[in-house]
């Protein structure tokens, strides 16, 4: 087993018994996204992890925009979904148009979308980058507008 696939398995098993302490939180679908280990989980109305992988946050400091660019710690619901052409208004600086394939808004400045470019750290102003193809599986087969986010500290 890679670092990676008991990472999130140790991220699952720990959502589990959470649910289980904590069952209104399962009530509704969620995404979990942990900066930490860089992996998100897919939870199902049922507590049920239905799908996990590797996603990148915002990261501590942002040359461009001389600040911190860390994801917002907390709990938010979807608000809005783009499909496959979606693109940021603000990145790169100056005159956007960064691609943010199937981007899934859980706040006015950031999103969970995908990217060809998800390291194994945290990169990005903010977004939460996951692989285009688990983008357009949460945006098609699980996030829906109100779907619960939270983004476990870094």
């Amino acid at each position: 087993m890679t670092s990676f696939h008991r990472t999130t398995f140790i991220l699952g098993m720990a959502v589990f018994v959470f649910c289980l302490v904590c069952p209104s939180v399962a009530a509704a679908d969620t995404f979990v996204f942990n900066p930490r280990t860089l992996s998100w989980v897919a939870i199902n109305h049922n507590g049920h992890v239905v799908k996990s992988g590797r996603a990148s946050g915002g990261r501590h400091y942002c040359p461009d925009i001389k600040r911190a660019c860390r994801t917002p710690t907390g709990t938010y619901t979807i608000h809005s979904k783009g499909g496959v052409d979606c693109r940021s208004s603000r990145y790169p600086v100056g005159h956007g148009g960064a691609k943010m394939p199937y981007c899934m808004f859980f706040s006015q400045y950031y999103a969970i979308h995908g990217s060809d470019e998800v390291p194994h750290y945290n990169a990005s102003h903010g977004c939460i980058r996951v692989p285009p193809s688990d983008a357009r599986w949460l945006s098609q087969h699980f996030i829906r507008v109100g779907t619960k986010v939270v983004v476990k500290p870094y």
